[in-house]
């Protein structure tokens, strides 16, 4: 039996100046544990005088998770948050019942240029907590486990693993975990978690012995622990969870377990009902489709 349940492809999606491989959702898996929706982007190189400008827009029913590689972002939310992320950082947000957030380059990043490279993920709040309060939550790396062997460092960003804990508060069972691997070394993925996959962000893996290329979302089976081994330097993300408690409609930013959640955030986007973050005048329109 295969280690590997599912190899999952990206498509490429711009985003305005730049591009994002998507992972989550797919057609033959919505979710990966909690996590709904996977974007790497990057890595994009930004000249001086160029930067990011991802104008405010709304979210419910989810948890934004912000983990960067290279660059820096500056993250304003309707809380009143305003707050620098580095790599190795992790910005926590929980939509909840409705935020507001904006994702810029920093002025001083935004003077020099900079190279823009990490990844964005969604986590969908259980059913009993997709309207809880709105919050914001920022862990510098230095607070995030970091477990250290020869060509091999894994970082605990959320959840447990390895008998580590991440300080970040979140919904239940959660792993995630952000890994370098000199060309050789290897790790186990034990079989503790539900649902887990792995996804090479850069080089080149074997998991239990089947190839993984940069870019590419392996869900591992089910209740087997496997063995990852790296084939070049590479850096990657272990994920995963708890699975959904339902299906999931996702459109736009938001998500939620029925469409009636979907159509009334809608129609408070559109009637200027959500809060408005603090010292932004833009926002980004209800799309018309």
């Amino acid at each position: 039996m295969s280690s590997i349940q599912h190899l999952l492809k990206p498509h490429e999606r711009d985003l305005g100046g730049f591009t994002v491989k998507r992972l989550l959702p797919s057609l033959p898996k919505q979710a990966v544990g909690p996590f709904i929706f996977f974007d790497h982007m990057g890595p994009a190189a930004q000249a001086p005088g160029q930067g990011m400008d991802v104008r405010p827009h709304p979210h419910i029913g989810l948890a934004t998770v912000t983990y960067l590689y290279e660059g820096e972002i500056l993250h304003r939310d309707s809380l009143g948050s305003v707050q620098r992320i580095r790599p190795g950082d992790v910005n926590w947000m929980t939509a909840g019942s409705g935020v507001v957030h904006s994702e810029r380059s920093p002025d001083d990043a935004r003077a020099r240029g900079q190279t823009l490279h990490g990844l964005q993920t969604w986590f969908a709040l259980p059913k009993q907590d997709e309207d809880a309060a709105p919050g914001f939550w920022h862990h510098p790396a230095e607070t995030l486990p970091l477990l250290e062997e020869p060509g091999l460092s894994l970082r605990v960003v959320l959840g447990s693993a390895y008998g580590a804990r991440s300080p970040v508060h979140t919904y239940g069972d959660t792993l995630y975990v952000a890994g370098e691997l000199a060309p050789g070394a290897a790790f186990e993925v034990p079989a503790e978690h539900a649902e887990r996959g792995v996804y090479v962000a850069r080089g080149r893996v074997e998991i239990d012995g089947e190839p993984v290329e940069a870019g590419q979302l392996a869900v591992l089976t089910p209740g087997v622990a496997v063995t990852v081994a790296a084939t070049a330097d590479t850096r990657l993300l272990v994920l995963g969870g708890e699975p959904l408690d339902g299906p999931r409609f996702i459109w736009w930013n938001f998500v939620a377990s029925s469409r009636e959640r979907i159509e009334e955030a809608k129609l408070r986007w559109q009637e200027g009902r959500f809060p408005q973050v603090p010292g932004e005048t833009e926002f980004i329109p209800l799309p018309q489709r």
